[in-house]
């Protein structure tokens, strides 16, 4: 049994799973490439994990998560700095220990309002700072920070940058060791994607492409609102063409928070994701040898 040799799987989406479990369930289903998450990664590690990601001969697509970085100057900001070294430090060792030496690409979340603060505009001046402090630490190291937009009901917590215009103006300014993440859960709302994709490519910027869909009616607990390509409203045709025809020919991430796929068995939910994959987003992409779904 094989999956299409762009499709990694996300840990998230198997969240239960530990790191030697999740890298075991991809590589028994014919997958070539992983995403990571720190925390699992803490559980066993860095040296350990670096050496199973070795013995299962995946691809490590990127690693979630760095980011938070919205802190008003002062202890907590750099602690997040710090911490974002560490990241960029974990992200370069994984990579390194996958298949064909991976690209490292190290999945920013911006973070949301510090405090009681009411300065959006603020807040986001400060992640576009922060990120442009952290990048020749990441060019150093040779790993592409992404910086990930986040659909706008999550501003207040969890992102202040919301759009992929926004995305891409921070890694403008950063330098050339930032890109952004295109995820369809995030951008598919946005009048501007197409568009803003087609800027992204022009300038080499699309690090990473995540893909699942926006279930109706929303959960009380909104992170979970995930679903399976197919269970919800997104249209992929026209966002996977776009990212295809913005010239990225990396590995593809289904990164699903949905607590009915958790609750369910490994084996049978990474067994739907290559499904639906095939079923969903494989016919919009260019036929291509594995080898070549490295770069960027």
């Amino acid at each position: 049994m094989s999956a299409h040799p762009r499709l990694s799987l996300n840990q998230a989406t198997i969240k239960h799973a530990s790191l030697e479990e999740a890298l075991h369930e991809a590589t028994g289903a014919g997958y070539e490439s992983i995403g990571l998450w720190r925390e699992p990664v803490a559980d066993v590690g860095l040296e350990r994990a670096a050496r199973l990601v070795a013995a299962s001969g995946l691809r490590v697509s990127s690693l979630c998560r760095g980011g938070f970085f919205t802190a008003e100057p002062g202890q907590a900001q750099q602690e997040a700095l710090d911490d974002n070294r560490r990241a960029i430090e974990e992200t370069a060792a994984l990579a390194a220990a996958g298949a064909d030496g991976s690209r490292p690409v190290l999945v920013l979340v911006a973070g949301g309002m510090p405090g009681a603060s009411k300065d959006l505009a603020g807040a986001r001046e400060r992640v576009t700072e922060v990120v442009g402090n952290l990048a020749p630490y990441a060019q150093e190291a040779g790993v592409t920070l992404a910086v990930e937009p986040l659909h706008p009901i999550f501003a207040a917590d969890r992102a202040v940058v919301s759009t992929l215009g926004q995305a891409i103006d921070i890694a403008e300014a950063a330098g050339p060791s930032v890109g952004v993440v295109v995820d369809t859960y995030h951008v598919w709302w946005d009048p501007e994607v197409l568009a803003q994709i087609a800027r992204a490519g022009a300038s080499g910027r699309i690090a990473s492409y995540q893909v699942c869909d926006w279930l109706t009616p929303v959960p009380a607990d909104n992170l979970l609102g995930r679903g399976l390509m197919g269970d919800g409203t997104i249209d992929f045709t026209p966002l996977t063409r776009a990212v295809v025809a913005a010239g990225y020919t990396g590995d593809i991430e289904v990164e699903i928070f949905n607590q009915q796929l958790w609750d369910a068995s490994f084996a049978e939910v990474v067994a739907q994701v290559s499904a639906r994959f095939a079923e969903l987003i494989a016919p919009d992409l260019p036929a291509a040898r594995p080898a070549e779904v490295r770069g960027r």
